[in-house]
């Protein structure tokens, strides 16, 4: 053959090539193996569609090689989407059967959907499936299943990760994260913190999560300010099951667990429950935990429709360990258990330094499927808490508990008291979705009203006449009344571009009893209103890889002690947030690859500074400008079959442009004053500039023949925190040192034996018995000439077991 007539073949070759045409056919059944009939296929980015016929089978012919998202909709069925790639298969290419899942058996997803980021979505997030929370889950805190996710720091003030804990993320604290349930708010509404000890093993009733870090998509509750945690239970789980789940571990942890769900019945019909007691002495001293909950839900599954009721509880009786350990304590093992709660009673440690609190929430849900385009849905919920702290006080000056006539100079009686709070939060929270497949609009909001009761007794005093133990030394009652509204629409621009836009509006009243310009305690009121826009572009090259940018603005009112602890005139402004991200996302059979770079600048970000108010409280001020610069680096690779590594690293700039700190000055002649000490360029307290985790899990028996349907998995997974700062003013004597810490893990699955499934789980925490502390707090004051600094610390516990069995039926 002649060389023109080879090019002639090859140019020829190459042209049929590239203009080939491709069929694809496949099928689209229910949960149940079942053919779907009149599902509409659609291939939107050719504007082409197609219907299933009687056999539930769809065609489409002459399709050109390229990648291509398949839309799947049909009436009472959650819409789905799968990905194909034509041009390295036979003319042909038949799919596996898509199987469509009834909207109702989604109705979990539909609630939290709004407020959620989807793959689209260009925000920075992390899924947790039901799998992913289980592993680690023994007993401890929802903080601390959450530790290896990424840029996220976790405490424990008990030290063992049972009873007070806390996490931050990319130095977020709590009060900053907002937190929802079902789309529900979690955030208390005047602390606008989360406290897990009030709902113990709930994430055992959790079927997945979603961390948004940085401002994220537009959410209900007032802590959505740098992160945002989405926790969903409302999955229907098509069969009946029950496990039975029992931990025993070091400092005599002691967790018990019954779950059980009915599974659907009659088709219309499921109801699930769980029932846990968890106890702990803690590491700290006397630092226990006696913690009690329950998760009850019931729902009705109609075509179109359905109604859920969720209710669950938690009480919890810790004793207190919130005083941290002083810093000349911290570094020996026999002392760095100090707890100073309880012992200004004479003798023995008072007994019922306690925190005693129950919180009950009840949810109603109701989500309807108007057509395959357009679905919505309305909750309503209620919150009911109740508690107090208990503390013995010594040598009190009667006079400051409102008896100035029961006052003397020569006796200042020993007393015990009480601190109350009895709160109820309610409100509702809806949302519309229309999808028409090119674009996905939702529309949503909420209104959440807070009534708190904030008293104080005194239940036991030396003196033996003259005190009510039934009538309060303080009252103070606050209402906050909190509206939003937003929109987010989510718009493809070109093939495989995105717009996202998304748009908040909300307004925040508050009625509370708080000082005057006299001094006077007076009831005042507050209103605020904000808008926070959120913009960004994805791009997809393919099913696998994305990139993606996003600017959003989050602002927020200050807090309860803002407000009480202030006058009009010195009473802070509210905080804003403007975030920019940067990211990368990338997956293959083997390997998977995140990257983001983002930066978070604040005006008026609210900090302690040391200074006094004019009503003499120290309360935070704003400083005007500060940021966090960072970059975010997640991946995994699977080196062999049985054999994974994974991990994640931040490195980040957290800093204070411009900082003025105020000193207490005590005088040789006994006076006292203040002194201004002006910073700039300083580091954000709690802010590590490097957070770095790293995992590798073992499947040693996977292709084991003879290990059967049973497996074997261990891991080892190590953490770094570089060095925190206690304030804003860069002193390097004043730190959290860097910590590592590592733990192992054994999990051990034995199915079909008595049981559908037996797990066991050893998990070794700080494997490697490292001294480390996760928080702390300073006070810095001056004695003549000299500048003192104290501090307490949280420490961590040494090297510590717990041991857990799962009995699933």
């Amino acid at each position: 053959m002649q060389l023109k007539h080879v090019l002639l073949y090859l140019c020829f070759f190459s042209f049929a090539h590239l203009s080939a045409q491709y069929d694809l056919t496949g099928s689209v059944q229910n949960t149940a193996g079942d053919p779907l009939a009149n599902v509409a296929v659609q291939i939107s980015s050719l504007e082409r569609g197609a219907a299933t016929n009687e056999a539930g089978v769809f065609t489409f012919n002459d399709l050109p090689a390229g990648n291509y998202e398949l839309v799947f909709s049909a009436l009472s069925y959650a819409r789905r989407t799968v990905q194909v790639r034509l041009g390295e298969t036979p003319a042909t290419r038949r799919l596996e059967p898509v199987r469509l899942v009834p909207v109702s058996y989604e109705m979990g997803e539909v609630q939290v959907a709004a407020t959620r980021s989807k793959k689209e979505t260009p925000m920075t997030f992390t899924n947790l499936e039901k799998e992913d929370l289980e592993v680690d889950n023994l007993g401890l805190d929802a903080p601390f299943l959450l530790r290896w996710t990424p840029s996220a720091v976790v405490t424990s003030d008990a030290g063992a990760g049972i009873g007070y804990t806390g996490i931050r993320i990319r130095g977020t604290d709590p009060t900053r994260i907002n937190v929802t349930i079902n789309g529900i708010p979690l955030n208390d509404a005047e602390s606008q913190g989360v406290f897990w000890v009030n709902m113990p093993d709930f994430l055992s009733s959790a079927d997945n999560l979603q961390i948004q870090r940085g401002v994220g998509t537009s959410s209900n509750g007032a802590g959505a300010f740098g992160a945002t945690i989405n926790i969903n239970t409302a999955k229907v789980q098509q069969e009946a099951y029950g496990s039975v789940n029992t931990t025993i571990g070091s400092f005599n942890t002691f967790k018990r667990n019954v779950q059980f769900g009915t599974g659907v019945l009659n088709d219309k019909f499921v109801i699930d429950g769980r029932l846990s007691k968890i106890n702990s002495d803690g590491y700290i001293d006397r630092a226990s935990s006696d913690l009690t909950s329950y998760y009850l839900s019931a729902a009705y599954l109609g075509e179109r429709s359905a109604l859920r009721f969720n209710t669950f509880s938690g009480h919890e009786i810790t004793y207190q360990a919130w005083n941290g350990v002083p810093a000349n304590l911290i570094d020996d093992r026999d002392t760095r258990t100090f707890n100073s709660a309880g012992l200004e009673k004479p003798g023995e440690p008072y007994e019922n330094e306690v925190d005693n609190y129950r919180q009950r929430h009840y949810q109603l849900h109701f989500n309807h499927q108007f057509s395959t385009e357009l679905s919505g849905n309305v909750s309503l919920h209620y919150t009911q808490g109740e508690g107090f702290f208990e503390q013995y006080k010594a040598d009190q000056d009667l006079a400051t508990y409102g008896f100035p006539e029961l006052s003397t100079d020569d006796f200042q009686p020993d007393l015990v008291r009480r601190l109350w709070l009895d709160n109820d939060f309610y409100g509702t929270v809806f949302s519309l979705n229309y999808n028409p497949g090119k674009y996905d609009l939702t529309f949503g909001g909420g209104y959440n009203i807070y009534e708190g009761a904030h008293f104080g007794e005194i239940i036991w005093s030396e003196l033996a006449e003259g005190l009510d133990p039934e009538q309060p030394y303080y009252d103070n009652d606050a209402r906050k009344t909190d509206f939003n509204v937003y929109a987010k629409l989510n718009y493809p621009l070109s093939e495989g571009l995105s717009a996202y836009l998304d748009a908040q509006l909300r307004r925040v009243g508050y009625e509370f009893l708080g000082f005057d310009l006299n001094g006077n305690n007076v009831t005042q009121t507050d209103e605020l209103n904000f808008f926070n826009p959120k913009v960004g572009l994805n791009y997809q090259w393919d099913a696998n890889t994305s990139a993606y940018a996003s600017f959003a603005v989050a602002q927020r009112e200050p807090n309860r002690n803002d407000y009480v602890e202030s006058t009009p005139a010195s009473r802070p402004r509210a905080e804003q947030l403007y975030d920019t991200e940067l990211g990368f996302k990338t997956e293959g059979s083997k390997a998977g690859f995140e990257a983001t770079l983002y930066y978070m600048y604040y005006r008026d970000q609210l900090v302690l500074n040391g200074q006094l108010n004019d009503v003499g409280a120290f309360t935070r001020t704003n400083i005007d400008q500060s940021y966090r610069l960072g970059l975010e680096l997640v991946g995994g690779y699977q080196l062999t079959s049985n054999l994974q590594v994974d991990g994640s690293a931040t490195f980040s700039r957290n800093k204070v442009v411009a900082f003025d700190e105020y000193i207490d000055v005590y005088l040789d002649d006994g006076g006292y004053e203040q002194a201004l000490v002006q910073h700039e360029n300083t580091d954000l307290s709690f802010s590590p500039s490097v957070i770095a985790a790293l995992g590798l899990s073992w499947a040693p028996f996977r292709e084991k023949e003879w290990m059967g349907p049973h497996d074997l998995d261990l891991s080892l997974q190590t953490k770094y925190v570089s060095r925190q700062y206690l304030d804003n003013t860069s002193d390097p004597g004043n730190v959290i040192d860097p910590y590592t810490f590592t733990n192992f893990r054994l999990n051990l699955n034995l199915k079909n034996i008595l049981v559908n499934n037996v797990r066991i789980t050893l998990l070794v925490q700080n494997l490697f018995d490292a001294l480390y502390e996760t928080n702390g707090w300073s006070y810095r004051y001056r004695l003549g000439q000299e500048t003192f600094v104290d501090q307490g610390y949280y420490p961590q516990a040494t090297r510590n077991y717990l041991l857990g069995f799962n009995f699933t039926f």
